[in-house]
């Protein structure tokens, strides 16, 4: 492979680790409450959560876009305030990761917190430890399996992401160019569909492996559960 190749095998890997960071804590959360919790607009949560699974991911990208341009609210306020900004930024393709990749995350943590036993939430707080310490003591550590899985599968569907990516990133060679927008490039380019393939085998490569992980941490959690 080339060195810009490498170049956007190096950004996948920085861009999906850094959207699943930015996931993780309100998706713990998220998922928690709606596994554990009963209270008036939950749906209205889910569906919130689930959007960008079903919205094309172009149209994610739009919106991230408006909000997060150099003309939208949150980003000229960004670049006043602070002289930072997101868009056609490789942090972009990492927002834009994180939002698509969330429900994908929330869900596995939520069948992770329904999968703990509550009769042991219970017990711990009649024995007068609070929610909160009772959550970092008994759910959390039974959850974890399935935090982990969801963190994996978060990561193997930002490695892949596209639509959104483009829309608020940009195709920058050697700023914002990951495998998906390097493949893409390489498929418009003449001779480029024979070149594109290490970097299709990676993509590949590195998605199945995740999966793969998320899988035995799932069923290892089953295993637990059931013991």
């Amino acid at each position: 492979m080339s060195t810009q190749d490498w170049f956007a095998v190096r950004l996948s890997l920085q861009v999906a680790i850094t959207a699943v960071i930015i996931s993780l804590p309100s998706a713990v959360l998220i998922g928690y409450i709606l596994a554990k919790r009963r209270f008036r607009g939950k749906w209205l949560i889910q569906n919130l959560v689930n959007l960008p699974l079903v919205l094309p991911p172009v149209v994610t990208g739009y919106m991230l876009l408006v909000c997060f341009g150099p003309y939208g609210p949150v980003g000229s306020f960004l670049a006043h305030t602070f002289h930072f900004r997101i868009a056609f930024n490789w942090l972009g393709a990492a927002l834009a990761s994180a939002v698509v990749s969330y429900p994908l995350m929330v869900r596995s943590i939520r069948s992770a917190f329904s999968s703990v036993d509550s009769k042991l939430e219970f017990a711990s707080e009649s024995l007068g430890i609070n929610k909160f310490k009772t959550f970092l003591q008994i759910s959390l550590p039974l959850a974890s399996n399935g935090i982990l899985a969801g963190c994996l599968l978060a990561f193997a569907r930002s490695i892949g992401e596209f639509g959104a990516t483009i829309m608020i990133a940009g195709d920058i060679p050697d700023q914002t160019r990951t495998i998906p927008l390097a493949i893409y490039s390489l498929a418009n380019t003449i001779g480029g569909i024979k070149s594109g393939w290490p970097l299709v085998l990676m993509a590949i490569s590195l998605s199945s492996i995740s999966l793969i992980c998320g899988e035995i941490l799932e069923r290892r959690g089953w295993r637990n559960d059931n013991s």
